[in-house]
């Protein structure tokens, strides 16, 4: 982009992909002097009353003067934005600094006057909300606070723009028209109204994917065997309720039909419109397949096609090209690379994937980033649920290019059809936005993620976006805090998907355990103590125990007030005979007994011998049909036009859906999952406040890190020495024990007699610090004489004093050793952490980890979730130490990083938890600029 030196460079980071209210995307970017043709068109394309509401008088045509005028900005006082579909406008906004008089201005002037035009065609899609959330962070970006606008009063549509925004604002009427002003500082309502039209957007953009009323298979060729051919069989096999065609370019002239569907050669032939395009055609056919797409209006695609970034460098690169393809004309894309969708609801029947058949309809979503995992959970759902738990929608996205489990979790969040979302990931590309409407999801149903290639530290080479820097174990701990279920397996996503779907939430950990074998009782037990839950003693009914038998010590159990969930063990007769009655009559006895008290959940722990899991679920069966065979000429049968939707079996009422599992420790583990996931439910509901301490000195904080940053040497920011970061803690009311070098005997001696005996020598050097077990920590010297001997020591053993750079500090109360941290990820956001020093964090992970803010319900979570957690609550008859000041300096730790983003990582180590208070014996603070905070800017798609 060429750049006259009269103006500013272009700002290439203001440019974006959005998602428009109904679910297409659109191209925001700064209008340039090449843009002049394009502007003259889109003007054309604007309704004589568009222009009048834009202009305040009749305004047929743009003059060259006018051209130039909205096509040259400097891009500071001046700039203008477009948003773009195929390249073209479909809208403008423009903004220009004024002064307190209205007249054209420069910095400082901090205002400026803000109009927008959208073509007739395109009102009523977001897009002039969009463009004010952009120009609105470009304008504070540029020293803009305030945004003024005049605007017809019969120009409703603008009026509303403007007033739905949340931003603070004054409206006033004069000389027929209204005027606007709005504070462009984001406020609470502001951001929700921004994540709202997101929600709203991104659901609805995935909406259009899986419920389309068209669909093109685009690679449907001849051949009975290609990826293509195969896809529409199953489309086809499904049911779908939609038009659908088929697409190959390969195709004789004068084909009209494929498997008795019409077929075209190119998309831009078919007669009518297509909402969703199945690309499974080579790579490097797939671009000219996307041009005719966007050419023709399709709605969405789904890219089977592999060869992306999958295959390496080059493939990265094919596969950037094909999303900025599909979005330049308004198309989302699931994969490429990927394994396809699913969507049962019986209005629409779509299986535009591998799987040979539909799943039954059922409430579990389904979302995974591989197609083998999705192979995997769909067998074994199929084979687990028996038809009682099938699936409501299934998006397995290969690379996720575009569309992500992210926007997957917008669409479950509001979908009546879903009841448990079920994910596969292989990387969390941002954890910021997941862990958020992951919380917001959790909160009105179950979420369970299981997440792969969590070891490695590496993503899948296809997968597109951003990864964070932050351990596993970080990360599962922020995605537990925001309600989500973390599970390690997909056996046991389904475990905890099957009983979440299909029994209620446990009121507590108290469980019932009652079954026909003492020894699958006390295994029960065993898992449950486990888990950390509280089992009742078992109840053995013996190997006689009938059917009635297991009813009546059901229902009795489920009546207790001392149980909330109950575990029933199984071993089955040993007649054959007899066998597949009894688990009938047995089955039947447990779902009457679960239906005298809905409100607690049932699981059955069964030996597998008999056909007990399956008269649980008492569905029809659903097993596979039998492979369609080829003629002795190969050819397949052709399938019916429209072949009738395979039987569906009756859906019994929630508490008939009993789980079974043929392993005590999994059946429990799904219920200890089901227990701590109701807790966070009820948690929420109450979520603790984030305290106000009239100690603390925000302002001056903030002026003494301007004021060290200021002199900082390096840019990028610097860290503190010893004093600063104890008086910058200090204005936040953390107190930091002041240590004193000691480079010689004599000047240790001084320090110590300052500091008052008895006193601590300790080493800093960096290989040194915090490790006590390396002899370089001397306690309780009482007097000069130990003093100095300690000082011998240390300098005849570890090192010369330059290199070992001793402190002394006064002696502190003995308690626990802990250590706190906080800092910024910059995919995460602020993150603060928490466990005991030493060999517990450092060598056995056991640390745990909360986002920034903390409330002080969080706080004193975070403290209790340690697997250490009993050693500062008087474990084994030790004194308990005082854990509320130790939640009182987390919670003022988690203040200063919120405060500050300029602060972005602290290492208080140790803190000494003491019976009576506690004391900061170490403070590391580094400051840089305060990292970007992408979840405040306005909406856009990741960058690629």
């Amino acid at each position: 982009m060429q750049t006259p030196p009269d103006r500013h460079p272009y700002p290439s980071h203001w440019e974006a992909d959005v998602v428009l209210r109904d679910g297409g995307t659109a191209r925001i970017r700064p209008i340039t002097a090449e843009d002049a043709d394009r502007l003259v068109s889109f003007f054309e394309q604007v309704s004589d009353e568009s222009k009048y509401y834009r202009f305040f008088a009749p305004y047929p045509r743009l003059s060259a003067k006018d051209v130039h005028r909205f096509t040259h900005h400097d891009h500071v006082d001046r700039v203008g934005l477009a948003a773009t579909v195929g390249g073209e406008f479909i809208a403008t906004v423009r903004y220009d600094r004024i002064d307190a008089e209205g007249r054209p201005a420069s910095a400082p002037a901090d205002e400026a006057e803000v109009a927008f035009l959208v073509q007739d065609a395109h009102q009523g899609r977001g897009v002039a909300s969009a463009l004010l959330e952009h120009i609105a962070a470009v304008a504070r970006e540029r020293g803009i606070r305030r945004f003024a606008a005049e605007v017809l009063p019969a120009n409703t549509k603008m009026v509303k723009v403007f007033t739905d925004a949340g931003y603070q604002q004054q409206r006033s009427f004069e000389d027929g028209v209204v005027r606007l002003e709005l504070d462009l500082e984001p406020t609470d309502r502001s951001l929700a109204v921004q994540r709202a039209r997101e929600q709203r957007a991104e659901a609805r953009s995935v909406q259009r994917l899986l419920a389309p009323g068209s669909v093109a298979v685009i690679g449907a060729g001849r051949s009975p065997d290609g990826v293509g051919r195969g896809i529409l069989r199953n489309l086809l096999g499904a049911g779908y309720t939609g038009r659908l065609y088929a697409v190959n370019s390969t195709l004789p002239e004068g084909t009209a039909e494929v498997d008795r569907v019409p077929a075209h050669r190119s998309v831009r032939d078919i007669g009518e419109p297509v909402d969703l395009a199945v690309v499974a055609v080579p790579a490097e056919r797939v671009p000219q397949a996307v041009t005719d797409c966007g050419e023709h209006g399709v709605q969405g695609l789904v890219v089977i096609s592999a060869g992306y970034a999958e295959s390496g460098p080059e493939g990265r690169e094919r596969q950037r090209e094909l999303v900025r393809q599909a979005r330049s004309y308004g198309m989302r894309i699931i994969g490429p690379n990927a394994f396809g969708v699913i969507n049962t609801s019986p209005e629409v029947r779509l299986n535009a994937s591998l799987a040979p058949e539909l799943p039954l309809a059922g409430r579990l979503g389904l979302f995974t980033q591989s197609g083998a995992i999705g192979i995997a959970l769909l067998s074994r759902l199929h084979r687990r649920g028996r038809g009682l738990w099938g699936l409501s929608t299934c998006v397995s996205a290969g690379n996720r290019a575009d569309v992500s489990g992210n926007d997957v979790l917008q669409y479950w969040y509001d979908d009546p059809d879903t009841d448990v979302a079920l994910m596969y990931l292989e990387s969390i590309g941002n954890p910021r936005k997941f862990t958020r409407l992951a919380r917001r999801t959790a909160a009105v149903k179950p979420l369970v993620v299981v997440q792969g290639a969590r070891h490695s530290g590496i993503a899948p080479t296809g997968h597109a976006g951003a990864a964070t820097r932050l351990p596993h174990a970080t990360v599962s701990d922020l995605l537990r805090q925001a309600g989500v279920i973390r599970v390690d397996t997909v056996t046991e996503l389904v475990d905890a998907g099957l009983l979440l779907a299909g029994q209620p939430l446990p009121a507590g950990p108290r469980v019932a355990i009652l079954g026909n074998s003492e020894s699958l009782g006390l295994l029960t037990y065993d898992a449950c103590v486990a888990e950390g839950l509280r089992p009742l003693p078992p109840r053995d009914l013996t190997t006689a125990a009938s059917p009635d038998d297991f009813r009546a010590a059901l229902t009795a159990a489920l009546a207790d007030d001392a149980c909330d969930a109950v575990v029933v063990t199984v071993i089955p007769s040993l007649g054959e005979s007899t066998r597949r009655g009894e688990d009938e009559s047995l089955a039947a006895a447990l779902r009457a007994a679960a239906a005298s008290c809905p409100a607690k959940p049932v699981t059955v722990v069964h030996v597998e011998l008999g056909g007990l899991a399956e008269a649980l679920s008492a569905a029809a069966s659903t097993g596979p049909r039998a492979a369609t065979a080829p003629d002795p000429a190969g050819r397949l049968p052709q399938p019916p036009a429209r072949p009738e939707p395979p039987p569906r079996a009756p859906e019994p009422p929630p508490h008939h859906r009993i789980p079974a599992y043929p392993a005590a420790e999994r059946a429990v583990r799904a219920l200890a999952e089901a227990v701590k996931y109701a807790q966070w439910r009820r948690d929420i509901a109450d979520p603790g406040k984030v305290p106000e301490y009239d100690d603390i000195d925000e302002q001056g904080a903030g002026d003494l890190i301007e004021h060290l940053l200021a002199k900082a040497a390096d840019p990028r920011g610097l860290t503190l020495e010893a004093d600063d970061a104890r008086h910058l803690l200090g204005r936040y009311g953390i107190g930091v024990h002041q240590a004193l070098p000691a480079p010689d005997a004599d000047t240790a001696a001084r320090a110590a007699r300052d500091a008052g005996y008895p006193v601590a020598l300790k080493t800093t050097a960096p290989h040194l610090r915090h490790r006590p077990d390396l002899g370089g920590v001397r306690l309780d010297l009482a007097d000069e004489e130990q003093l100095r001997r300690a000082y011998r020591e240390l300098t005849h053993t570890l090192g010369r004093p330059a290199e070992l750079r001793p402190v002394v500090q006064a002696m502190v109360a003995r308690g626990v050793d802990t250590v706190v941290r906080a800092g910024h990820d910059p995919v995460a956001g602020a993150v603060l952490s928490f466990g005991l020093a030493g060999a517990a964090s450092e060598l056995l992970g056991d640390t745990a980890h909360r986002l920034i803010p903390v409330t002080d319900r969080e706080a004193g979570n975070l403290v209790r979730s340690i697997r250490t957690a009993p050693l500062l609550f008087g474990w084994r008859g030790s004194a308990p130490v005082d854990t509320a000041a130790l939640e009182e300096l987390l919670m003022r730790l988690s203040r200063l990083v919120d405060d500050h983003p300029e602060v972005v990582t602290v290492a208080l180590e140790p803190v000494v938890v003491a019976q009576e208070g506690l004391s900061v014996l170490s403070a590391t603070v580094r400051l840089a600029p305060p990292p970007a905070r992408d979840d405040l800017g306005p909406r856009t798609l990741p960058a690629y």
